[in-house]
């Protein structure tokens, strides 16, 4: 008969010590020791039938057609489609839309689908699908015992299941509370063992942490097959499924979605939703080109100067890490001339996006510039990353943002110098390449 002892495993890092300690000695996060328990078999020899390898020449895969959930920007991420006997968790903060979004696919899919929520019920899930879909073909599931769960997938055998949300899951063969280390991954291990054997695909909808990152296990993410996060702000009404991890595609997609009254609706041009019909001409606007997976957005960047009341300047940001703002601050400052020791910068990014790539240097120090100088500047783009010494640095894919911005109708281009191989000539639009910082600014 086996033996349980107590141990205590770390939802950082797995680390497992015999006893409780504060902070984990190897990931050095604090209280993330959480008691276990774990079986030791009495036996020394155990004895194993041998599995029979299979040569991959004889496996067919033409039976095993992917699964088209019909929202093009979810299928593009995926790949084409879910790959029968996958694994997908969908991650994102609390009321961005995980669990519309999932509703929205099973509806989609029909009867296809098995619907498995732990947090609602039945009612209330009728409630959200009249919001989200007219048609109410789809077999629900409100249930949180997983074996439970598991022998009605196992009868039913649908093509694919979504269970909402994988923290919810209880066994009575594993250890700990719902949500817990031991929970979580006896749940993900038994899900993923029936999903390979009956080539049935799943979608686990996944909690974050303060901190953004999955709540649970870290081996979480390693044991499915593709992660995806649903990213933007919660009072904003677009929304960004990104996908960092994916066996069966590329992880360079992204999809862009507009929150309505009806649910997660497709943006097929999300460059022209977020610039809208018509753009305020003001000094302090500038359009710039940023890269989203392998698409190219413009976005437009407002930036506004006042003078200080105070002896330490504010430098504010929405969209905009601030700590790059202060560094463009400096460059402006020493390799331009300007004085903004006595000026407030509020730096802001249309549309809820977030911007990370330094591509948008010369769009946010030109915005700055514009708002100072009083400087209307229309029908242009601009891109390109600054260095310390004022350079303007060449970007990648700078060929696809000069095409978005010549199909949107802008008339000028303000970039690096051009690789060779690019045409300037034939390009429809007028591309004014920069080497220096200075060299922008007199161009505005």
């Amino acid at each position: 008969m086996p033996k349980s002892s107590v141990v205590f495993i770390c939802s950082n890092c797995q680390y497992s010590s015999p006893r409780w300690q504060g902070k984990c000695p190897n990931c050095g996060q604090w209280n993330t020791l959480v008691e276990s328990r774990v079986k030791i078999s009495n036996s020394k020899h155990q004895i194993s039938k041998a599995a029979e390898p299979v040569d991959l020449a004889m496996v067919d895969i033409s039976q095993r057609a992917k699964i088209v959930s019909g929202i093009s920007e979810f299928d593009d991420v995926l790949g084409g489609g879910f790959v029968p006997g996958s694994l997908v968790l969908l991650g994102g903060d609390p009321g961005i839309g995980k669990s519309t979004l999932a509703l929205q696919i099973s509806m989609r899919l029909g009867e296809k689908v098995l619907y498995v929520s732990g947090e609602e019920s039945v009612h209330q899930i009728k409630l959200r699908s009249g919001r989200v879909s007219e048609s109410q073909q789809l077999n629900v599931l409100a249930e949180t015992d997983l074996d439970a769960v598991l022998a009605s997938i196992e009868a039913r055998s649908p093509e694919l299941v979504v269970i909402d949300s994988i923290q919810t899951m209880y066994s009575q063969e594993a250890s700990g509370v719902a949500g817990g280390v031991a929970q979580v991954t006896s749940a993900v291990q038994k899900i993923m063992r029936l999903a390979k054997q009956n080539h049935i695909s799943f979608i686990l909808i996944g909690h974050v942490t303060k901190e953004g990152y999955l709540a649970g296990p870290k081996t979480l993410e390693h044991m499915v097959d593709t992660v995806l996060y649903l990213e933007g702000e919660r009072f904003a009404s677009f929304r960004i499924l990104r996908c960092v991890k994916n066996r069966f595609g590329t992880t360079n997609e992204v999809g862009v979605f507009e929150m309505q009254g009806q649910g997660l609706a497709e943006v097929k041009n999300p460059s022209q939703l977020f610039l809208g019909e018509e753009q305020m001409q003001a000094s302090g606007n500038i359009i710039t080109s940023v890269m989203e997976g392998s698409r190219a957005l413009l976005l437009e960047i407002q930036a506004l100067t006042s003078a200080t009341n105070f002896g330490y300047p504010k430098r504010t940001t929405a969209g905009f890490d601030v700590n790059r703002l202060q560094l463009l601050t400096a460059i402006l400052s020493k390799r331009a001339g300007l004085n903004l020791a006595n000026q407030d910068i509020y730096i802001n990014v249309v549309g809820g996006i977030k911007i990370d790539e330094p591509a948008a240097d010369l769009a946010v120090a030109l915005a700055i510039v514009s708002s100072l100088k009083e400087a209307v500047v229309a029908d242009t783009i601009v891109v390109g990353e600054l260095g310390l010494s004022g350079e303007v640095r060449y970007v990648p894919n700078l060929e696809k943002r000069i095409k978005e911005a010549e199909k949107l109708g802008f008339k000028k281009i303000i970039c690096p110098r051009m690789r060779q191989g690019y045409d300037i000539k034939n390009a429809k639009i007028k591309i004014l390449p920069v080497k220096t910082l200075q060299e922008a600014i007199n161009l505005i």
